[in-house]
């Protein structure tokens, strides 16, 4: 029986709708039951969240008003917090928030991008991105049509997104492999371990020095599937790109990014909240905007992303599939929004995800395997 936490987090009925369609074709091909409702709102029924108009549901996120318009600005991480002075120009700021927003009301919203960019900052202007497909350019040879079940899939990515579409390769019976470093662990570890073991329970875990990356080269080299969120000169200087790897028939290569990877929008920060606004998935009047669901970019970009692979494996593989969360919001904010529905199932409760490197024998045994399989 689904367990509805409550009635307060809603989302435009619309968007839920065909996140619903995506599930059950989803289902359609891999058998694998999937819970729109559950993946949508999820987070906020585990952790009791739910926005508060201007006030993102996890609070990390505001929506300000500019002189011209709106934004939205995260402050999640220490360095986040850290560089607002430098954003307000100010010697020393004793409290992030009213300094920020005194700091944007005298200012354009696209200057305030601008700016807060430069400083590595999350934020977004609203409806600035247009909506666009995924884009999908082909990547080696492609192979037999097959599903996920039993493939490799490297999951490299971090936080929501990418980590939802390996949980639901995973429920397909894909062997997923979740790749961090002792430095630069997924931020989610830091967080609530509930949220955490639900986006990565099922998952071998497999630790890597991303400076010394001979290991990650060759599990990259063996997956049938990769996933990755890094900015993409972060792969690229490691020698870890797309194109840096041997390789291998069928393979499907999913980069989940905040804005795309044309000009500077490639090295553009984004979390679900900022990348929703970003993309104008907004509730409300037009000049009274509030924030939809909890970080909905995230969810609605996993599902859609967990889709594209297995259209793209049943299509023989061998394609590089980008997809922009900012471009996915604003493919939903397209839709009607003034119908809101409820959305907060709780997930069932998950097994603790696997200790960081807890499986790294079991992986680099694979490895091993499947340098003898043909591909």
């Amino acid at each position: 029986m689904e367990n509805v936490a409550s009635s307060w987090l809603t989302v435009p009925s619309a968007a839920l709708e065909r996140a619903r369609r995506l599930a059950d074709a989803f289902e359609t091909f891999t058998g694998v039951p999937v819970d729109a409702a559950e993946l949508v709102g999820g987070r906020a029924a585990l952790l009791g969240l739910s926005p508060d108009g201007r006030v993102s549901a996890g609070g990390a996120t505001r929506l300000l008003q500019s002189r011209d318009g709106w934004c939205a600005l995260t402050l999640a991480r220490p360095e986040d917090i850290a560089a607002v002075p430098a954003l307000v120009a100010a010697d020393r700021v004793d409290e992030p928030w009213p300094a920020v927003q005194d700091w944007v009301a005298g200012n354009d919203a696209v200057d305030v991008a601008e700016r807060a960019r430069l400083l590595g900052l999350p934020v977004a202007a609203l409806a600035e991105t247009p909506a666009e497909p995924s884009r999908v350019y082909p990547f080696g040879a492609g192979t037999a049509t097959r599903g996920p079940a039993g493939l490799l899939v490297a999951d490299l990515s971090a936080m929501w997104a990418g980590p939802l579409c390996g949980q639901l390769l995973s429920r397909a019976g894909a062997i997923v492999v979740k790749v961090e470093s002792a430095a630069r662990p997924d931020g989610a570890r830091r967080g609530p371990q509930p949220f955490f073991d639900w986006m990565n329970t099922g998952k071998l875990s497999y630790e890597v020095d991303f400076d010394e990356p001979a290991g990650l080269r060759a599990l990259l080299t063996a997956a049938d599937v990769v996933i990755e969120s890094s900015r993409p000169a972060a792969l690229i200087r490691r020698g870890l790109a797309p194109t840096d790897i041997p390789p291998r028939d069928g393979r499907v290569w999913l980069r989940v990014t905040g804005h795309g990877t044309d000009g500077d929008r490639a090295n553009w920060v984004a979390f679900g909240d900022d990348a929703a606004v970003s993309g104008g998935l907004v509730c409300g009047a037009p000049d009274d905007p509030a924030f939809c669901g909890d970080a909905i970019a995230d969810p609605l970009t996993g599902l859609e992303a967990a889709l594209a692979v297995v259209q793209s494996l049943r299509s023989g593989g061998g394609e590089l599939i980008e997809m922009s969360m900012a471009a996915v919001a604003a493919t939903y904010a397209e839709l009607p929004r003034e119908d809101q529905s409820p959305c907060a199932i709780t997930p069932q409760p998950s097994q603790p995800a696997a200790p960081l490197g807890a499986d790294n024998e079991e992986v680099e045994e694979l490895i091993r395997q499947r340098r003898f399989v043909p591909c």
